[in-house]
């Protein structure tokens, strides 16, 4: 007996891994304007989660991990400018 629903599950995953990698990549580059407290843990767990599931746009992925822990060291760089626990232009 042959299973057709595993391929098609197998394709959703792969869809859903690669639009975790795209949306972490547009996350963390936001997350360097505005919101970076925010933005940039949700471009970390994006980018792993998408990497872990297998995605076909690594590239993507490792940008936006990178660009996740970019926005984490710029908020920390700015806090430090200010002597503050937040930032604000």
């Amino acid at each position: 007996m042959e299973l057709t629903a595993a391929p098609h599950r197998s394709r959703t995953v792969g869809r859903d891994a690669d639009g975790m990698a795209v949306a972490s990549f547009i996350l963390g580059l936001l997350g360097l304007l505005v919101l970076n407290v925010f933005l940039g843990p949700i471009a970390i767990v994006l980018a792993a989660a998408a990497l872990w599931r297998g995605t076909t746009r690594r590239g993507r992925a490792y940008l936006g991990l990178g660009l996740g822990v970019a926005d984490l060291l710029v908020l920390v760089a700015l806090m430090q400018l200010d002597n503050t626990v937040s930032w604000s232009f």
